[in-house]
């Protein structure tokens, strides 16, 4: 920390702590991206919250909020300001009649759940992990598998974000409504995300079943029932076999039941299956054997495809989960339900080497991973919808999801040329990536193209965050035109380089070039610039409309 910080942190607040690291050392959970943030901050309390954020205004430093760092690629890389908010992770209040949950934003969706068993409550969906924070999971628009449901945002009623200035702002469907728009996939652009409101539903069990069978079966049932005659449903494709296992669930009120497990299924099967999978890091062409072998030894002979599979019944917070198992690549795509026959199709033909594809770009002696995740969603009816809503706007959405495995974090041969034919099927599809995931070939044009809305997420957050304190690489990157102005915002980070790792993945290297105040700006004029005075928490009226909140800053 330098001399000027110190001197600010003595200066500002003495009695709210500043719990600040100079050591901490970030990587995601994949290990894909690292970086070594100046100060790694977990605040206990709002007053914590803005002191950090008044103290990075005044020392001109970027602010990246970071949970368990799940998503593989570098958005949540700095080397500026990073904060994680794990032990922001109070529950403040739960209406058992409403079933309304209001909560710190920094609450794991596994504790949400451990704190929501005492009022027989649960969420009503979750994607394949619970491991992110609650705000996390919101900002990239993480999904679960239900036609009968969308993604997670869904059941959010309302936010608190504490902005650049300092104060903190209150929106939902009622009041900052653009605010909520665009923060419901935030992508910690706009702010912190400190308090959500949050619908949840009254806990239930789901009986699942699971059974292998031919993609010619999934074909010819999409159109019918494949994704409407469950609550939940999944599809795992492998696609050298040429089959998929189907898991579908629904909810019940039988009592718990575990399902039978197989050698594989357990600590020994995963430590086989990774040096399989290594092995092949250098012999590629074994890819499709340990497919073959992986659906022997798990779902029966690979020639019996319409095995009878398994069942269980398991609580539906746990029972929606899924092993991600090692370091992976994910690459997945959300494109219109009724082009995933299309889809699976010509992808299955340039994996397996025969013609149709129309994908330019070779295959032969490119091998990869399975399963390939096939999943679905419905946000077509939630109002109000994300600004930035990957979902498709007027019907289901599929979602195909390419992963690759790093075994022992070693990059697979295969995934530069295999994403690269992965995405331009998927933009000829009328697809949008996943936030959250690894996408490669993806201008700025593009996405100004499938997102109408994004214009107006970026009038808020540049409303909201006019000097760029939440702006880094990864947004300037994808998101704002080459025309934006200004080319770099004064608490904006950019990259300065990449290096390859030690252990696998890159270093990731930024930097504020606009970091150290000039002389001719005083430390009361740049307050004053933003209009706030800073050091005093405000939180606004609820009678207050929506225009007068959000844009208060402008009559201080």
């Amino acid at each position: 920390m330098d001399l000027f910080t110190k001197r600010e942190v003595q200066k500002l607040d003495p009695d709210v702590p500043f719990r600040a690291s100079t050591s901490h050392h970030h990587h995601t959970w994949a290990r894909t991206f690292r970086s070594r943030p100046e100060l790694y901050i977990q605040p206990e309390s709002t007053e914590e919250i803005q002191k950090i954020i008044t103290l990075a205004r005044k020392c001109r430093r970027r602010v990246v909020t970071v949970g368990c760092a799940h998503s593989p690629s570098d958005l949540t890389c700095t080397s500026s300001w990073m904060v994680n908010l794990d032990k922001y992770n109070k529950i403040l209040s739960v209406n058992p009649q409403s079933r309304v949950v209001i909560m710190q934003a920094g609450i794991r969706l596994h504790e949400l759940d451990n704190e929501l068993k005492t009022y027989a409550l649960t969420m009503p969906n979750l994607g394949s992990i619970n491991h992110q924070s609650i705000a996390g999971a919101i900002s990239t628009a993480t999904h679960g598998s239900s036609t009968r449901h969308g993604i997670l945002s869904q059941s959010v009623l309302g936010l608190k974000i504490m902005l650049s200035n300092g104060r903190t702002v209150s929106c939902s469907a009622e009041q900052n409504l653009e605010l909520f728009r665009a923060a419901l996939v935030s992508l910690g652009a706009l702010g912190i995300i400190t308090e959500v409101t949050f619908q949840a539903v009254a806990r239930f069990n789901i009986e699942w079943h699971q059974a292998l069978v031919s993609m010619d079966s999934i074909i010819a049932d999409w159109e019918k029932d494949l994704w409407t005659r469950s609550e939940f449903t999944r599809v795992w494709w492998f696609p050298y076999m040429k089959s998929a296992v189907t898991w579908r669930a629904y909810k019940t009120d039988k009592p718990l039941r575990s399902p039978r497990t197989s050698w594989f299924s357990g600590k020994l099967g995963y430590h086989v299956y990774h040096i399989m999978l290594y092995l092949a890091q250098y012999v590629p062409r074994l890819i499709p054997t340990i497919e073959k072998f992986v659906i022997a030894v798990q779902y029966g002979s690979a020639d019996d495809k319409d095995s009878s599979g398994s069942s269980g019944v398991a609580d539906g917070h746990t029972g929606l989960l899924m092993n991600c198992l090692y370091s992976q690549f994910v690459n997945e795509w959300a494109i219109p339900l009724s082009k995933g026959p299309e889809a699976i199709k010509r992808l299955s033909q340039w994996l397996n080497g025969e013609p149709g594809s129309r994908i330019p770009f070779e295959s032969k002696g490119l091998y990869v991973h399975a399963p390939i995740e096939v999943r679905v969603t419905d946000t077509s009816k939630t109002t109000p919808r994300p600004l930035l809503d990957n979902t498709v706007p007027d019907g289901p959405t599929l979602y195909l999801n390419a992963t690759l495995y790093r075994p022992y974090n070693l990059d697979p041969p295969c995934h530069k040329r295999y994403y690269e034919a992965f995405e331009w099927l998927m933009k000829e599809m009328g697809g949008r990536p996943h936030w959250a995931k690894n996408f490669y070939q993806v201008p700025h044009d593009y996405f100004a193209c499938m997102y109408p809305e994004l214009g107006s997420w970026l009038d808020v957050r540049d409303e909201v965050d006019p000097e760029g304190m939440f702006l880094g690489a990864w947004h300037r990157r994808y998101l704002l035109p080459q025309t934006h102005a200004p080319a770099v915002m004064a608490q904006e980070e950019i990259e300065v380089r990449r290096e390859v790792a030690k252990h696998g993945g890159v270093n990731w290297f930024g930097e504020v070039p606009e970091r150290s105040l000039s002389p001719q700006h005083s430390e009361e004029s740049f307050d004053l610039m933003h209009g706030v005075e800073a050091e005093k928490s405000v939180m606004f009226d609820a009678g207050m409309d929506s225009d007068s909140i959000l844009f208060a800053s402008r009559e201080l």
